[in-house]
């Protein structure tokens, strides 16, 4: 068989009680981020979604100013690493739009609404999955 096989990059993120698993997509903005864990950050909360600043520092790589529930962001004025469960204050109607473009570089393979139980300030931790 001639075919790569993809590595598959899933990550898992700590809140509270709440452990939540992702799979990151083949961007260079998810391979950066891969390479970059584990990583804590402290919950910002902007409507139906929660952001932390990251140790890693990127140019907006094809920005998306929609994105869908479940979908990970990196937002390029912050360094901030973006999970949208919801509507923000920038969104029209039932849409979910960051505060500007971000780079989708991942998405949450269970229910995103469970970070609805987030607070301001509190610890995430963000590491690769266990094999």
């Amino acid at each position: 068989m001639s075919e790569r096989i993809k590595e598959r990059r899933q990550i898992e993120i700590l809140v509270g009680d709440i452990t939540a698993q992702a799979e990151l997509n083949e961007t260079k903005t998810a391979r950066t981020i891969w390479e970059a864990l584990p990583f804590e950050g402290q919950a910002n909360r902007w409507g139906e979604e929660v952001y932390f600043s990251i140790p890693v520092t990127l140019e907006t790589e094809r920005g998306q100013e929609i994105v869908e529930v479940g979908d990970l962001g990196y937002w390029a004025p912050g360094r901030a690493f973006c999970i949208f469960f919801g509507p923000t204050p920038a969104s029209r109607g039932d849409e979910i739009r960051p505060a500007s473009p971000v780079t989708v570089f991942g998405r949450l393979t269970g229910e995103a609404t469970i970070f609805k139980e987030v607070k301001e300030g509190t610890t995430l931790l963000v590491r690769r999955a266990p094999s």
